[in-house]
């Protein structure tokens, strides 16, 4: 695969001349494509593992194509990946801090050494856009030099504290749990775990690592990244497979959980894990609906474009996608044909072509919520733009629709509350800002909101009102959507989250420990 130097692909940067990159990519991925249907292995304890049944990944770009074959983890298995993590913990904590942070930068360049064929595998597991995919790539590798730096600010989390008598000398510090049982989501095969897996073990602790079943691909790349980078063996492990195997991960004892995935998930997991005799940190992403306000100041292309970028990329399957947009009724009509056609320019297709921005959604069950949302908005409203699947062709493998706006939902309709994770959203009315705002924080999550105007109260009004993690105001690229490692942390409120505290930010790696205080006398 060709090595030479190409633009870094972020969330932010459109506008940039990429023709060298998409040429290397139109060069790559048919090759890449026909040498699929590898097989994926477990790892525990540094070793290939297959105990437990065997299963096919197809691709949702064409379901006839064979993306890798994995290993539904068996329970006996998924117990010795925990014990291999939990033999592995005395001996990763015990090293020095410094010693631990040096062995885990290492780890990008074993990443960018494999950045597209992680982007490709990506694209095919998922669906993703080429610059979706290569992009989340880009964003793994920022993760581990901002936590490491993180670290080094703090000297290690230990801190000196004041001496009552004397001859006392008094520290705290954090330490870590154990071992953590990490489980990822299928829409972010990269970044995510890269995010959970460093931060558990940079801070000492051990993982075991669960991809979402049909992204054992990337999952296996990753793993052999970072014993590329020098992670001992039984500190990261890795079990394939489904809910089964989540359910055992979560049931073996581990010491925490660190989860992205639906609010029902994390709950279940939130229950698991404060029974027994000690309730232990469940550290969990759990979704949103990320309102976007549209003033009557705004510069209505900006918001268009924004609006569209972030409701319709990667087909609406993030959880920070905009599902709704409240929009001041003085502009209202103006705006909905702006977004209708900026919406209507986005290619819908395999994204294995370079102009495409929706590709597929995940799979079949995904395509029945969307024909399903399509009947209800029709009885209930007006659909603006889209409603329909795609079947021509090469698209009748795969569950292609066109991203959905739709109008004229009562304010407590369940589309304008719920998380659909679609290419959708619901567009809603108002007189008042105010009155948009108390309306579109009183829903049960708060994970990103948006904004888009030019007068300064408005904004004020936005940033001390909106209930969520993350706020954006008047951003191209995407109302809602884009954190970046050390740029935007990332994370959410109420039911988008369990702690209140956001990836990428400085307040996320000490989730993953907890404090001691020591007061020692007469101590050399």
């Amino acid at each position: 695969m060709s090595s030479e130097a190409y633009p870094r692909v972020t969330y932010t940067n459109i506008g940039v001349d990429f023709s060298g990159l998409q040429a290397m990519l139109d060069r790559e991925l048919p090759a890449y494509r026909r040498n699929l249907g590898m097989h994926v292995a477990n790892v525990i304890d540094g070793k290939l593992d297959d105990d437990g049944r065997r299963y096919a990944i197809a691709s949702p770009i064409d379901s006839a194509l064979r993306v890798a074959t994995s290993v539904e983890t068996s329970a006996g298995a998924v117990r010795r990946a925990v014990a291999a993590a939990n033999n592995a913990f005395a001996a990763w904590r015990a090293l020095p801090w410094e010693e631990r942070v040096a062995i885990l930068e290492r780890v990008p360049a074993c990443i960018a050494a494999r950045k597209y064929e992680l982007g490709m595998a990506c694209l095919f597991e998922v669906g993703k856009s080429r610059f979706e995919a290569v992009g989340e790539v880009e964003e793994s590798m920022d993760i581990i030099p901002f936590y490491a730096a993180e670290v080094r600010r703090n000297a290690g989390y230990v801190r000196g504290l004041q001496s009552s008598v004397p001859g006392e000398r008094t520290t705290t510090r954090l330490r870590p749990f154990g071992t953590f049982a990490v489980i990822g989501p299928f829409n972010y095969p990269v970044a995510v775990p890269v995010n959970m897996i460093s931060a558990a073990v940079i801070t000492g602790n051990t993982c075991v690592y669960k991809p979402s079943a049909g992204a054992s691909l990337t999952a296996s790349i990753l793993l052999d990244c970072f014993r590329d980078a020098g992670i001992p063996p039984g500190v990261v492990n890795l079990v394939c497979g489904g809910d089964a195997v989540g359910e055992a991960l979560v049931a073996a004892g581990v010491d925490g959980v660190v989860f992205t995935g639906s609010n029902a998930g994390g709950r279940a997991i939130l229950a698991a894990l404060s029974s027994g005799p000690s309730v232990r940190p469940v550290i969990a992403e759990m979704g949103g609906k990320n309102p976007t306000y549209v003033t009557r100041t705004a510069d209505l292309d900006l918001a268009a474009e924004g609006l569209a970028r972030s409701a319709f990329g990667l087909q609406g399957q993030k959880c920070s996608s905009c599902e709704v947009a409240y929009v001041d009724s003085a502009i209202h009509d103006e705006f909905v044909q702006a977004l209708v056609a900026k919406t209507a320019a986005l290619k819908v297709g395999s994204p294995e072509a370079a102009a495409t921005f929706i590709g597929p959604l995940i799979d079949g069950a995904a395509g029945d919520r969307y024909r399903d949302v399509v009947q209800a908005a029709r009885k209930a409203g007006q659909i603006l733009h889209g409603g329909e699947r795609l079947q021509r062709g090469d698209l009748a493998r795969g569950v292609y629709v066109e991203p959905l706006i739709v109008g004229g939902l009562a304010a407590d309709h369940a589309q304008v509350r719920d998380e659909l994770f679609l290419p959708y959203v619901a567009l809603q009315r108002y007189d008042s800002l105010d009155e948009a705002l108390a309306r579109g924080s009183s829903v049960r999550y708060g994970l990103t909101a948006g904004f888009y105007g030019s007068d300064p109260r408005d904004l004020d009004l936005f940033l001390q009102r909106a209930e969520a993690g993350v706020l954006y105001a008047n951003r191209r690229s995407g109302a809602t959507t884009g954190a970046w490692p050390g740029v935007q942390s990332f994370g959410g409120w109420k039911a988008s989250g369990t702690t209140g505290k956001n990836a990428f930010g400085p307040h996320y790696l000490p989730l993953f420990m907890r404090e001691q205080s020591w007061t020692l006398m007469g101590a050399p």
